[in-house]
């Protein structure tokens, strides 16, 4: 009995015990379904975070993106808008500049070629002003117009009236300072530049055959027009010493300026002739020239141009003169390639800024008093070696002066007429000294010129005033340095 009671109770005890294991099998399992399930979640959360945290970067990415995107655009869009304000404030301003050169109607065109002008208040602000201002002008009397011209400037006036030369310098060439003098003068006394062929209007024939008829310039009624020409832009042997400027050179800019040597023998560039001291001037007071007219330079060949040696005598030394010899054994590296390739530099950079060419013959001959042949012997000369450096011309500026006929026209019994005319020059200047002289005629042009030089301004200080319509002679003649009387010998 108690044997079997102790296996009872052993079989309890066992059973409970094994109870008791799956019990706790039970809850370990139970424990780990739940940690597993928990660790699921935690995953899912985490997942789910991660996502939203991908989400809220990708959200906050994009938005600082498109933040930065617009505000990129925005400020392009404000460049541009800068640019465009900037640019029609330039063209304007551009609109202006052609407005003070009395091209009102290139201003208007200008303006109004803008897409959108007329809802610019700016831009019909200035056509406005430019049509009101067009109105008041009044047409020019061609015959009233006169011709002034100038040799090269003499810089320093203690080396130019003294010495060889001394009598032909002071009767024939201005002063640098009475040259700036009479620029503001007649800019003040409201002279306006223009250029010979603005006072006419030129057609060819299908043959080429020119015609000239007038045309019809139009200027403010204050305003007096004038054509400026200057001789022997050479810079000849004859001038060294003289203190005038040595060449014209083509600066950093492009512009056309003058090399002169000082007294210690560097070299100064600047304004020291009337290229470059105009085109300064002009620069600064836009309304002094009608559509930024210039002059125009007579040119001669047999020293060259500009102060190079371009003539072919120092290529090929033959007949050369003792000044030219003398300049070839100072210079024993000279060279032509190089002085014509320069030379057509500066020529290039001159007809950049308005200026024009002309022929002033080879030799500085009278073209009146010398035969037909050596003229055309010359002139070939001068189509062979200057025509290839400043490009093709159609006016001849007579040496001395000295005219093809008389005052009378132009006409088929004149040889030497024909010749040149044959050769296409059109337009023809002299030396009279009056205040002005023109001919219009349907084959050609003609003026008359005024020398704006010492031996004029002391004859009009001393006999007749005959330059009180231009400028006040006692304000600007250099009563210091030049030798008086001035004459002609």
């Amino acid at each position: 009995m108690d044997e079997k009671n102790n296996r009872s109770s052993m079989e309890q005890r066992r059973m409970a015990k094994e109870r008791k294991e799956r019990i706790e099998r039970r809850r370990r399992a139970k424990k780990k379904a739940m940690m597993r399930r928990m660790a699921i979640l935690i995953g899912l959360i985490v997942l789910v975070l991660g996502c939203i945290v991908g989400v809220t970067v990708s959200i906050v990415s994009k938005n600082r993106a498109r933040k930065a995107e617009e505000k990129a655009q925005k400020e392009a869009e404000i460049v541009a808008e800068e640019a465009e304000f900037a640019k029609k404030k330039d063209l304007v301003a551009q609109a202006d500049a052609m407005a003070a050169g009395y091209d009102y109607d290139g201003a208007i065109a200008l303006l109004q070629g803008v897409e959108g002008y007329d809802n610019e208040p700016d831009m019909i602000e200035a056509i406005a002003r430019y049509a009101a201002a067009k109105s008041t002008l009044v047409e020019v009397d061609p015959d009233k117009v006169t011709h002034v011209f100038y040799h090269s400037l003499v810089v320093d006036p203690t080396k130019g009236f003294v010495g060889e030369n001394a009598n032909g310098f002071n009767a024939w060439m201005t002063t640098l300072d009475e040259f700036n003098k009479i620029t503001q003068e007649m800019y003040d006394n409201g002279y306006v530049l223009i250029r010979l062929r603005d006072l006419v209007t030129q057609t060819t024939d299908a043959d080429g055959t020119v015609h000239f008829t007038e045309n019809k310039l139009m200027l403010p009624a204050d305003k007096k027009p004038y054509v400026l020409s200057v001789d022997d832009l050479s810079y000849y042997h004859s001038y060294e010493g003289h203190g005038v400027a040595s060449k014209l050179i083509v600066d950093e800019n492009g512009l056309p300026k003058c090399e002169y040597i000082e007294d210690d023998g560097s070299v100064s560039v600047g304004d020291y002739d009337v290229v470059p001291a105009m085109n300064t001037f002009l620069e600064a007071h836009p309304d002094g020239a009608y559509k930024g007219a210039r002059g125009m330079i007579a040119l001669t060949g047999y020293n060259g141009v500009f102060g190079y040696r371009t003539d072919v005598a120092y290529r090929d030394h033959t007949n050369l003169t003792a000044d030219q010899q003398a300049w070839l054994d100072a210079n024993p590296d000279f060279n032509w390639d190089t002085d014509v390739a320069e030379a057509t530099k500066v020529a290039e950079a001159i007809k950049a800024t308005g200026w024009e060419f002309a022929s002033h013959t080879w030799g500085h001959l009278r073209v009146g008093s010398t035969d037909l042949a050596t003229l055309q012997t010359d002139t070939d000369k001068w189509f062979n070696t200057v025509s290839p450096i400043v490009g093709p011309v159609d006016t001849i500026i007579f040496a001395h002066g000295e005219d093809l006929g008389s005052w009378r026209d132009y006409d088929s019994t004149n040889e030497k007429y024909n010749y040149f005319k044959s050769k296409g020059f059109n337009l023809y200047c002299n030396v009279d000294s009056s205040q002005y002289w023109i001919q219009i005629r349907d084959g050609y042009v003609r003026q008359g010129r005024r020398n704006l030089d010492g031996y004029l301004m002391y004859k009009s200080m001393t006999k007749d005033d005959n330059l009180e319509d231009l400028f006040h002679v006692e304000d600007v003649f250099d009563s210091v340095n030049r030798p008086t009387p001035v004459t002609l010998e």
